[in-house]
This record gives structure tokens, sequence and C-alpha cells, in this order.
């Protein structure tokens, strides 16, 4: 019984001698099925296609894509930022892998210069030939600057003048266009407009290792001219008014001196004491009738002396320089 119920469970799985007739062609079409698929698989394969790999790639080539994809996305970050954040990161990953503190690369700000800093530096009080020959770029500004003050007035600094020390600068042109130092008082610390008096002075002082002078003008208001004068009186400045030409009435022929004797000298002392006797008689008679003429108008002997005299009428040149002399003491 065993090996009959063995052969019939072989038999129902294909395996025993039972045989079927379609069983060749079967296995036939299932061969002609995988040639087709090859050679359509051959057709669809591009010939730049990489072909593909059943087994597990090696560890090396793996870990060479995976830094190859890191670096492609790390280097999209840092395009995206800009320099200052990018800056940033880099400090914190060198801070991280070598350790250390922020602080350390913070930069140091006592070398920084500005340009008001080159210029305190290099500025002069005034220039001349042999400052101006070795010109580098600082002093070249420091004279771009000196250019645009105004030389005319100076401001004073009086606030150490009982020390015989003032300090003096040319104005810009803010102060100017507002008057500081001709039509107000040029201490830097007043602005009294009433009673200015201009002064002239010699300024002493020390730039660059050299000492130097120079003739200055100021204008202050009485109080602050006390300050300047306080240990020695300087020049005061004062409008020169022009001397009129007189024109002379009538020539007068010049007379020569002689020596005259002893005698001749009593002699005309009593000439001369009769002569105003009678002179003094005559000049009372003559007021009385140049005042009665002076009432009424010249005389017809004035017209016989000569021409009338007009007055000189001044030019337009002349007037603009009265004026300005005026404005600029």
């Amino acid at each position: 019984m065993v090996p009959n119920q063995l052969r019939l469970s072989a038999a129902a799985r294909g395996h025993g001698g039972y045989d079927s007739d379609f069983s060749d062609e079967e296995n036939g079409e299932k061969s002609v099925q995988k040639t087709k698929s090859t050679k359509e698989d051959g057709l669809l394969i591009k010939p730049f296609q990489k072909t593909k790999q059943g087994s597990v790639v090696h560890r090396q080539f793996a870990a060479e894509e995976w830094d190859r994809e890191e670096a492609r996305k790390r280097r999209f970050h840092l395009i995206a930022m800009d320099a200052y954040e990018r800056h940033k990161k880099f400090v914190k990953d060198y801070i991280l892998y070598y350790g250390g503190k922020i602080e350390d690369f913070r930069r140091s700000g006592a070398n920084d210069k500005t340009d008001l800093d080159v210029i305190r530096e290099n500025h002069r009080f005034l220039w001349n030939e042999d400052d101006e020959a070795e010109m580098n770029w600082e002093k070249r500004l420091a004279k771009k600057y000196y250019d645009k003050l105004f030389k005319e007035y100076c401001i004073a600094d009086l606030s150490r003048y009982k020390e015989n020390k003032f300090g003096f600068r040319w104005r810009h042109e803010k102060e100017v266009i507002s008057g500081k130092g001709q039509f107000s008082c040029g201490n830097k610390h007043c602005d009294e407009k009433e009673g200015l008096k201009s002064w002239e002075v010699n300024f002493g002082y020390v730039e660059h290792g050299e000492k130097r002078n120079a003739l200055v003008k100021l204008r202050l208001c009485p109080e602050c001219s006390y300050k300047l004068n306080f240990h020695h009186r300087r020049k005061e400045v004062k409008a020169r008014k022009k001397r009129g030409t007189a024109v002379p009435n009538s020539k007068e022929p010049k007379i020569k001196k002689t020596k005259l004797s002893s005698s001749e000298k009593k002699k005309s002392k009593k000439k001369t004491n009769e002569d105003q006797v009678s002179s003094e008689d005559s000049d009372n008679s003559d007021k009385d009738s140049d005042n009665s003429d002076a009432k009424d108008g010249p005389s017809d002997a004035d017209f016989w002396k000569g021409p009338l005299q007009e007055a000189d009428e001044k030019s337009r040149e002349e007037e603009f320089d009265e004026y300005f002399q005026d404005l600029f003491l």
C-alpha cells in the first residue's frame, strides 16, 4: 500500500510516470518569449546608458559619491549667502573644529583713521613752498581743506587769556555767511555785535616741531578786546580817511625874507603898532559889511577873482574802495 500511495502523490506532482502531450510545447513557448524579451531589451538600451549592476557597489565608490553630493549641496548653500554671512559661517566652523573664542576674531580699531583724523595730523595754519615740496595723499587732503578756508579774519579762543595763550583759526564758509568774526565778535564763545574793534596780532605758534609767526586780523567786542590786551596792548586797526587836496584861492607870490638892521626893526615895529590900531577899526567895519553881504549872497568882486570852484565828483570805483575800506576793518 505504501509504494502505491507514493506513486500517486508523485504522479499528482508531475514527477511520476504520468506524462502530458503538451508539455514540450509549453516549454518551447516559454523559451521563445525569453528570446523575444532579450531582443527587445537590446533595442531599448541606448549607447550611452550604463549597464545595470545587480551586485552591491564597493564601499569606497559609495563614499566618493556621497562626498560629491554633499559638496554640491554645500556649494549651493554658500552661493546663496552674502559675503558677511559666509564669513560668519566659516568662523563658526573654524571655532568648532579648532576651538577658541569669537573675541579672538574681532579686528582691532585702534589704528583706524577717518578723513578728519588725517586732516588734523597734516593741517597747517599757513602753507609755504617748502611744505608743498613732498606731497602724499594725506598732505594733499589737508591742503585741499586749507584752500576752502577764508583767510580775511580769524576766529579766536580766549579761554586762557590770563596765561597769555591764544588760539586762532581761519573761518569756514558757514561762518562767513553768518558774519561770524566780521559782523559779530570773533571770539569763539561770544556773539556780540555792538562796539566791535579790529585788532592786528602777531601770532606765534609751534607746528610740526617748527616755530612760526603770522600776522592775523580779528574783530572783537570791548569785553573780548580787554581779554586780548590783558598783558600788553595790541595794534588797533582804524579806518584811513582820504585827505582832500586843498585848492588855493589865489596865487600869492612868495616873499623872500631879508635880514634887517636894528634901526629898521624899530621903525617897522612902530609901523606895525599903528597899522594894528587902524586895521582893528577897519575889521570891525568890514565884519558888519561882510555879514550883510553874506546874507545877500556873493558880491560882484568875488566873480572877478576867478572861476567858481566846483566840487570834485568821486568815481564809482573810488566810492566802492571807501565803502569796502570801512567794511573790512
